[in-house]
């Protein structure tokens, strides 16, 4: 049976368990995650931040399952939430005080048997819609290295911390109680093939659109991961990948 994909947000209460079953077969059951909201007899990953964001869902027509999840964030239910989601682990000041237009994207994941295909294209391009319909200018959000054992991080982190910290007017911080730092070695001991093939792929999408890290890394051992933040300047984006997951709209 071919597979046909649809992407939508979620609208009901059936279509958001939906997104956190999904969440919990991968970051629950593949990844060793946890919470205190997580429900394990439902098989729910969630937390006290799902009623204010936005769930978009990538749905395989043909299995009428969904497949792919990722969930963004605005700053108007950012307000309503008390605060982004991220703000736990970094310091956004330099975001929250830029006057520009942000989007917080998280929980971002794909059923296993969907991974090396297309679905991830097909939730960046329901991405880009959201952004041009809300008129987003930077994005951003936490994403993970599986583990938190730093030392078998080391090559990874100080890639990204020497050839893509963010500029000064992107650069959100580790909060000093969590800061880890990145810079583990120095730029000479690297081997930047190596070091490029630890960094996971959803990482190196953002970076081949042109995006960039924060300052200072995170162990969040509830999850069982080492976390940096993204951020995505709209307009510093890489044209012909921008154009890639807009669907080849200029």
């Amino acid at each position: 049976m071919q597979t046909s994909f649809a992407v939508r947000l979620a609208e009901t209460e059936d279509d958001l368990k939906a997104a956190q079953r999904l969440r919990y077969e991968v970051f629950v059951e593949e990844l060793g995650g946890g919470g205190d909201l997580v429900d394990h007899a439902a098989r729910l990953e969630r937390d006290r931040f799902d009623p204010f964001f936005d769930h978009m869902l990538l749905w395989d027509q043909s299995r009428d399952a969904v497949v792919g999840v990722y969930r963004v964030m605005r700053a108007d239910q950012a307000r309503a939430a008390g605060q982004f989601y991220s703000a736990d682990e970094y310091d956004l000041s330099v975001l929250l005080n830029s006057g520009r237009r942000l989007l917080e994207l998280g929980r971002s994941c794909v059923h296993r048997d969907y991974r090396g295909g297309m679905a991830m294209y097909h939730l960046w391009t329901g991405v880009a819609a959201y952004i041009d319909r809300h008129q987003i200018e930077v994005l951003f959000g936490v994403a993970s290295f599986h583990g938190t054992e730093v030392a078998q991080l080391a090559e990874p982190l100080a890639l990204l911390h020497h050839r893509h910290l963010a500029p000064e007017d992107l650069r959100v911080r580790a909060l000093p109680q969590a800061f880890l730092p990145m810079d583990l070695l120095p730029p000479d001991r690297l081997d930047g093939k190596s070091a490029m093939l630890a960094i996971p792929a959803l990482i190196k999408a953002y970076l081949r659109l042109g995006g960039f890290v924060g300052e200072g890394a995170v162990i969040d051992h509830a999850f069982n991961t080492t976390d940096v933040c993204l951020i995505l300047d709209t307009a510093r984006m890489n044209p012909r990948q921008a154009r890639l997951y807009r669907g080849g709209a200029a």
